[in-house]
């Protein structure tokens, strides 16, 4: 396959997908609908079988936010950035996935297969079924993919596996990968989390567009706002008021038992906290929250706060807010488009040079 029939299979399954998105309600004629609609879409509604945090929702939205990239003019602009093998290439790359969110590990399956290298997928047991189905439905759009894809169940043992791995994991996990992948070429991702910054002068409409970054997939992606910074003296219930339609994530059995959990915590320990009786906000300065509760932080200068954040970067995904070209719009956390590569890291850049 050269670039441009890798591209043109992705935009077919892009096609294919945008049946399945959070806001579609309507079956389109599609070539593979005849084999595959029916099981996939069984699929994404037993989900949360296996994983209770992959509602159905929540797995809408992933495909949603998957296809809001695999379309002919993004892909193209995307890959015309690098020199990119027009021929396949016979490097191996391993990619061990997280399974915090739903089809989290896509975006690295895309890049190794667009790069032309051979995609070794060591999927999560949280998240074992959805994109082992994108690749059978990848396999079916263009039959070469059958030599480019597989998919490993047992623990890579780096003897002649693979060329190159990205690993995704914990901050143990990344300790692990890097001692023992050390020898080739790789990524390697740990714990991060996202904060917004609150200046006091939002519209009701961005603070409500915020609970979005917070409360989708139950605050679980790495892009997910664990932490505000607010200027002194802020009213915090305006935040906790302009959220109340995320009242519902209480319906969720996991989410509303950690939210109990932790109520009891700080109640027992006579710890300050705000809580709407969904979502529980505690001052603190660690970035990383539980679930169901939501860390802030005072601020006195912005310009202070920039170069705090500068100095936490290795443990920041994203900042949210409206301060700057660095800054993602409230609401759109959880939208990441081909070149927002996680830890900041180009995996495009990285799958190139290993044909150098």
């Amino acid at each position: 396959m050269n670039v441009s029939e890798r591209i043109e299979a992705f935009v077919t399954l892009g096609q294919f997908l945008d049946q399945f998105k959070e806001t579609k309600n309507d079956q389109s004629e599609h070539a593979l609908n005849e084999l595959f609609y029916n099981e996939f879409s069984n699929l994404i509604d037993h989900a949360h079988i296996e994983n209770a945090w992959f509602t159905p929702t929540h797995v809408k939205k992933s495909i949603q936010g998957i296809c809001s990239f695999l379309t002919l003019e993004k892909l193209n602009a995307w890959c015309s950035q690098y020199e990119i093998s027009n021929c396949n290439t016979n490097k191996r790359v391993a990619v061990i996935m997280a399974g915090n969110i739903p089809m989290v590990g896509f975006h690295d399956m895309l890049c190794v297969l667009i790069s032309g290298h051979q995609f070794i997928g060591k999927l999560s047991t949280k998240d074992n079924r959805l994109l082992n189905f994108i690749s059978q439905l990848l396999i079916k759009i263009n039959s070469e993919f059958k030599d480019f894809i597989s998919f490993k169940n047992e623990r890579l043992n780096g003897k002649h596996d693979f060329d190159a791995i990205i690993a995704t994991g914990s901050n143990n996990s990344a300790r692990y990968f890097e001692a023992y992948f050390n020898k080739y070429p790789n990524i390697i991702r740990r714990n991060r989390n996202s904060v917004a910054i609150i200046t006091g002068n939002e519209s009701e409409e961005e603070l409500k567009n915020l609970g979005l970054d917070v409360f989708l997939y139950f605050g679980l992606g790495c892009r997910n706002v664990s932490k505000l910074y607010v200027p002194e003296n802020y009213d915090i219930t305006k935040l906790l008021d302009a959220w109340q339609e995320y009242e519902t994530s209480m319906n969720h059995n996991k989410y509303a038992n950690n939210h109990d959990y932790q109520r009891s915590l700080y109640l027992m320990n006579a710890i300050k906290h705000y809580d709407n009786g969904f979502l529980l906000m505690k001052e603190d300065i660690s970035i990383s929250s539980p679930i169901a509760v939501l860390h802030y932080e005072h601020y006195l200068k912005l310009e202070q706060l920039k170069n705090h954040l500068e100095g936490n970067s290795e443990n920041i995904q994203c900042i949210v807010g409206q301060i700057g070209e660095n800054t993602i719009p409230f609401g759109k956390a959880q939208e990441p488009q081909l070149n927002d590569y996680a830890d900041n890291v180009d995996t495009m850049a990285f799958l190139n040079q290993l044909n150098s």
